[in-house]
C-alpha cells in the first residue's frame, strides 16, 4: 500500500480534519486524523491493518505478541494481531499510568512488538514501552498507521509507519495568527476518566 493509498483511505473516510485541534499530547495543530472514522469500517480498518502487517513481517519478521495502548491502539492492535498470527494484549490507564490488566500475560521468549494508531510525539508509545519493559526482554519494536512526527518522534526503539507525515504542531503559546484565530477542538481520549 502506496503513501497515497493511505491518505486516500483517510479522506474517503471523512479521517482527514482540517481546523484548530488540540491534541492528546496538548500541542495544537491545524489537522487532525480521526482514526476511529477509519476503525469504524471494518473493511477499511482491515486493509490498513493488513498492509501494516505486511510491513512489519518484512521489517521485523514473526511476532508473537503485539501490545497496544487503549484506548485508540487496541483496534488496530487487535487487527494487525490477527493478520500476524499473533496474540493481541493491550495495555491501559490505572492510576494514570499505563498498565497490563485483565489477566494478560506475555510468555515468556515471546517477540513482542507494540502496534499503535498514529504517532505524533511518541508520549503514548513511551508510556507503553514502560509499562512493559518487566515484562518481556523481547520486545523488538514498533509499528503505527500514521506517524505525524515526520519521522522525528523518540520512541527508543525501532519503528516503522504505514504513512509518515510531517504535520505541524505547536505549543498553545506559539500558535500561528491563522490557527490562533480559530477556536480550539479536543477531540482525543487521553483526557477520559476510568
Amino acid at each position: 500500500m502506496t503513501f497515497d493509498d493511505v491518505m486516500a483511505e483517510f479522506r474517503d473516510a471523512g479521517a482527514l480534519l482540517e481546523g484548530h485541534f488540540i491534541l492528546s499530547s496538548g500541542l495544537r495543530s491545524p489537522v487532525f486524523l480521526q482514526k476511529m472514522f477509519i476503525f469504524q469500517d471494518p473493511a477499511r480498518t482491515e486493509k490498513l491493518c493488513r498492509a501494516l502487517a505486511d510491513l512489519i513481517v518484512a521489517k521485523f519478521g514473526k511476532i508473537d505478541v503485539v501490545v497496544s495502548p487503549a484506548i485508540g491502539g487496541i483496534v488496530p492492535g487487535y487487527e494487525t494481531a490477527r493478520h500476524l498470527g499473533a496474540k493481541a494484549v493491550f495495555v491501559e490507564r490505572e492510576e494514570g499510568r499505563f498498565q497490563l490488566r485483565r489477566g494478560f500475560t506475555i510468555p515468556e521468549n515471546a517477540k513482542v512488538l507494540i502496534v499503535e494508531d498514529i504517532i505524533t510525539t511518541g508520549l503514548s508509545s513511551r508510556e507503553c514501552i514502560e509499562a512493559i519493559q518487566g515484562l518481556t526482554t523481547n520486545l523488538i519494536g514498533e509499528a503505527c498507521l500514521i506517524d505525524r512526527s515526520g519521522g522525528k518522534a523518540e520512541l527508543g526503539i525501532p519503528y516503522i509507519a504505514l504513512a509518515t507525515l510531517d504535520i505541524p504542531a505547536y505549543p498553545a503559546d506559539q500558535l500561528p495568527p491563522e490557527l490562533a484565530a480559530i477556536p480550539p477542538v479536543k477531540p482525543g481520549s487521553r483526557a477520559l476518566k476510568a
